[in-house]
């Protein structure tokens, strides 16, 4: 070998020698804080204000309670099913118990040669299989026993989160794609949906679809509230419910932002994107609430917020700003039509409108992400990693990878969620006596009241 034959061998060497970022370590830990703020208290506050004040504990509790037990349930087998080489359906468990992850352990990015600290990836990843769950009890929020919510959220993390995140986001990396045939061997290993082209940058199916149809099986499954369009069921707080969409609102950029792994010019344009998207399903959400009800309304406004990050998901490491405009102001408009005419048509109870806005704004999001995607509309189109390039795009054909994407979360979602349900109902019954619906969950559930005259 020659000595320029040798400097250049060396110089590959070097350029893929895994490094990790202080920079891109430093932002992932704020992301994954961020993410937790969704939570606790983001949502617990957005829901809990939704609800009468007699069950405004029994929400922020059961969000809390959920938190901490995914948190568990994560680091003892959920990264492994997720995150490790399996089939391509679920992972295995050579990380359960988090073993053999340690301060040098990495985990890739999206560019070659750039890794972050596992440990920082296995926190924030805690954080998505934590809110996932969390979201499905605004389906049924003020009706179901606590005890059975948990026992659900058990069932449903395991055999219907962990195969979705698997199927989604598993990969071998990008520095697995060396050449075309180490590409091909590289994706024979990622997840079912990730073979198929299907994009989700940060969660519309595995999160909002995902914990959409889980909600709309259970609020079918288990009935509409006492009273149910025959008294009074309007939120006690819209102020908190507010506060909670604010929240949502600034942790949504650890969601969406910190799922780019690195802090770089996508990074920023993510950013933008989620600002945008948002702000626009808020103005889409109060104009058309405005025009069909003679009055825009806060809670209206908090939930045109949500609906806009929710579509955006999927999306925003994809989409260009116009693009997130766009999708915003159409979700803005069909989330509220489906709050309002389609749940009255089907005269499902969905109490905090969970399918509603998670469902359907995930459903408009992933497959407008096929659109708003392509670099002639100002996205970014796909990056081929073994071109190290953008590939060539194709609307018709990375929509109906988004379909693929779709219509297999509602399918797993809906079939795992109903076996769930009725599991739970069988060994200890999903909802709570009338007579402890009348008197509240807050009481009759946790013994204490959230207010005190």
């Amino acid at each position: 070998m020659g000595f320029s034959q040798w400097v250049a061998a060396e110089e590959v060497v070097a350029a893929v020698v895994p490094t990790v970022n202080k920079g891109d370590t430093a932002w992932m830990i704020v992301a994954t804080v961020l993410v937790i703020l969704m939570v606790i208290p983001g949502l617990a506050l957005f829901y809990g204000g939704m609800v009468r004040a007699k069950n405004m504990l029994s929400v922020l509790m059961q969000i809390f309670v959920i938190f901490s037990m995914m948190a568990i349930l994560w680091a003892l087998y959920g990264y492994s099913v997720a995150f490790t080489e399996g089939n391509a359906f679920f992972g295995g468990f050579s990380k359960a118990f988090l073993i053999g992850i340690t301060p040098d352990s990495m985990a890739a990015t999206f560019s070659k040669g750039v890794y972050v600290p596992e440990f920082i990836y296995v926190a924030f990843q805690l954080t998505f299989a934590a809110i996932t769950p969390a979201l499905i009890i605004g389906a049924f929020a003020e009706r179901v026993k606590f005890s059975a919510v948990l026992l659900f959220m058990f069932i449903w993390f395991t055999f219907c989160y962990l195969p979705m995140a698997h199927m989604v986001w598993y990969w071998a990396g990008p520095d697995a794609y060396t050449d075309a045939k180490a590409g091909e061997a590289a994706a024979a290993t990622a997840g079912f949906l990730f073979q198929k082209g299907a994009l989700d940058f940060a969660g519309g199916t595995v999160v909002h679809i995902n914990a959409g149809i889980a909600g709309l099986v259970g609020c079918l499954l288990i009935g509409k509230r006492i009273g149910f369009k025959k008294e009074s069921l309007a939120p006690h707080s819209v102020t908190m419910t507010m506060i909670g969409a604010s929240l949502l609102w600034v942790g949504w950029f650890g969601f969406n932002v910190g799922s780019n792994l690195e802090a770089n010019g996508l990074a920023a344009l993510v950013f933008v994107n989620t600002l945008l998207a948002s702000a626009a399903a808020t103005l889409s959400w109060t104009c058309s609430e405005w025009l069909m009800r003679g009055k825009p309304s806060m809670l209206g406004g908090a939930s045109g917020a949500v609906a806009g990050l929710v579509a955006i998901t999927p999306a925003c490491g994809w989409a260009g700003p116009m693009g997130s405009i766009l999708l915003g102001l159409v979700v803005g408009a069909i989330c509220f039509w489906s709050v309002t005419s389609l749940k009255a048509k089907l005269g499902y109870d969905d109490s905090l409108d969970a399918f509603g806005v998670h469902g359907v704004g995930g459903i408009i999001g992933a497959i407008g992400t096929g659109v708003v995607a392509s670099p002639s509309l100002g996205g970014t189109g796909v990056w081929d990693y073994v071109a190290n390039g953008v590939a060539e795009y194709s609307m018709s054909a990375q929509v109906i990878s988004q379909l693929w994407g779709v219509g297999t979360c509602i399918v797993w979602s809906a079939a795992v969620s109903f076996l769930a349900f009725k599991i739970v109902d069988v060994l200890i019954g999903l909802r709570v006596s009338e007579e402890v619906e009348r008197e509240g969950l807050d009481i009759c559930e946790h013994g204490e009241s959230a207010y005190h005259d």
